[in-house]
């Protein structure tokens, strides 16, 4: 365990500047179990949580990547996420979610293949696998409408076979 911390402290020095920007994402380059969940320390509320099979972190580029299961939590802005993968660029300051992507914000929901949230706008862009939709679902405030749904006509169900008649002989 005292390497793994070693390694984390080691780490926290390679990526430098994109650990104190005000909100940033700390992943482990390939470290065993124990760190599996990585949460950067800002002090001021906008911390991000990301949870995964296995984080990587690029000093080099400034790229974080999240790979399996991968959950994020940021209570600042009140969002919640699944993936399959997740990237936070952190010098273009986004995050692009990949495979079967579920975000929940406030109540709102947006699913897709792949979806890029836009930090400084806070902005969502969704992209559908091919041939399908993107489905967003939002709560919309409307004091005049009906507080119980309303149900839909009722209406017989499709018959594709016509009824016939008994025939009719002539007298």
């Amino acid at each position: 365990m005292k390497s793994c911390l070693f390694d984390m402290v080691n780490l926290k020095q390679r990526l430098g500047i994109a650990l104190i920007l005000p909100i940033s994402l700390m992943g482990a380059i390939a470290l065993p179990t124990p760190l599996k969940d990585a949460q950067a320390q800002t002090g001021d509320g906008r911390a991000i949580t990301v949870r995964a099979d296995v984080q990587e972190a690029n000093s080099q580029t400034g790229v974080v990547t999240a790979r399996g299961n991968v959950q994020i939590d940021y209570p600042a802005r009140q969002i919640q996420a699944t993936a399959a993968q997740a990237q936070y660029f952190s010098r273009e300051r986004r995050i692009v979610l990949t495979g079967n992507v579920y975000v929940l914000q406030q109540g709102n929901s947006l699913r897709g293949e792949t979806i890029t949230y836009l930090i400084d706008e806070g902005r969502f862009v969704a992209l559908p696998k091919t041939e399908q939709q993107v489905e967003s679902i939002y709560i919309v405030s409307d004091p005049e409408a009906p507080t119980q749904p309303v149900a839909p006509p009722v209406t017989p169900p499709f018959n594709p076979k016509p009824v016939f008649k008994t025939p009719v002989s002539d007298p």
